[in-house]
């Protein structure tokens, strides 16, 4: 497995990152120790978690992920790794702290303390912000619209203090962005040096052969303002394995268990799109798993993709082809397809 230190950091990361966000939910805690254990086997030293999770999201196991996680370390210990965790953003979740959800100095410093004690260490080395507290399209959501404008929350530059503290601390070396736009993550880096204080350092953002958005203003913003991507969702939550096609509904499987989650990845030109992308690999002798990953490892902005899988034979495969180095000819023809479907998800 292939390191690299990511941009403006000191954080050497496998060029695979685990993601977690089925642990508690659809993995109990035994499946995801096992797959810590694999993933660290293969050279993975990079693991994504987040407050909020499992997903779907709800009250009764919310922070669930971090403890499954947390009990881990506490046997392994962090040596060698590199722990990312995330505050969740203002409304949505009203169970997170009985709704104190607005991205606050002190609400940052409360839930990096949480996160802190779930997971049994005593810094986490990449702090994000998942969602942005201001009014933004996102999720899928494509258009800005100033009519859902918000008054009264906390800015940019107290959210930037509150990462700053945590930094002085020694509570986080780190922090990044999640779900964030180009404007929003230039603003972070502008303020934050207009108050001499750290900037972030990544953006997780959905990212795959569907969901095209980065590729435009924000991959300026990460090469002007040294950072990388960290690419979620980078098989659309399945639907870039080939499992769903043709409207097949595997029984188990993520969108026939919770029928309202992934909406973007729904929509009907994004099944028109991944037929024409499982062509592209039948023809190039690939996996479509094999093309879709291998896709977003060829990305210049790349800091990490995270992979997530809920059997060990997912999270094999996905590990293997997460590595995969495609050749120009079958970049050209994913470029050719992308002409047709240039982002047909969103954000």
């Amino acid at each position: 497995m292939r390191t690299h230190v990511l941009p403006s950091t000191d954080l050497d990361v496998s060029e695979v990152c685990l993601g977690t966000m089925t642990w508690g939910e659809q993995n109990n805690r035994d499946e995801a120790h096992a797959q810590l254990d694999y993933a660290v086997a293969q050279g993975i030293n990079f693991i994504d978690t987040a407050e909020m999770y499992p997903v779907p999201p709800n009250g009764a196991t919310q922070g669930r992920t971090e403890t499954i996680l947390g009990e881990w370390l506490a046997k392994r210990g962090t040596k060698g790794l590199v722990i990312a965790s995330k505050v969740a953003g203002p409304g949505r979740r009203d169970w997170i702290r009985n709704g104190r959800t607005d991205l606050t100095r002190d609400v940052i410093l409360e839930a990096a303390d949480t996160s802190l004690a779930r997971l049994q260490i005593d810094c986490i080395d990449l702090f994000q912000i998942h969602w942005p507290q201001r009014n933004v399209p996102m999720f899928g959501a494509t258009e800005f619209d100033p009519t859902k404008e918000m008054t009264g929350g906390p800015d940019i530059a107290e959210q930037v203090n509150a990462m700053a503290a945590l930094v002085n601390a020694g509570k986080i070396r780190y922090y990044g962005l999640s779900n964030e736009t180009a404007w929003g993550t230039h603003e972070f880096t502008r303020v934050a040096e207009a108050m001499g204080v750290p900037g972030p350092v990544t953006v997780q953002n959905s990212y795959s052969l569907v969901s095209r958005t980065v590729d435009n203003d924000l991959a300026e913003v990460l090469h002007r303002d040294r950072m990388s991507l960290l690419a979620y969702s980078p098989l659309a939550g399945g639907m870039l394995t080939g499992k769903y096609l043709g409207g097949k509904k595997p029984p188990n499987t993520r969108y026939v268990l919770f029928d309202g989650l992934g909406a973007r990845f729904r929509k009907p030109i994004v099944a028109e799109a991944i037929e024409e992308y499982a062509k592209v690999a039948k023809a190039c002798n690939l996996t479509l798993g094999q093309l879709a990953l291998g896709f977003v490892k060829s990305r210049w902005f790349l800091g990490s993709s995270i992979i997530g899988a809920t059997s060990m034979e997912q999270l094999t495969a996905n590990i293997a082809d997460a590595q995969l180095v495609l050749p120009a000819d079958v970049l050209a023809a994913i470029a050719a397809v992308q002409v047709r479907y240039p982002n047909p998800s969103g954000n």
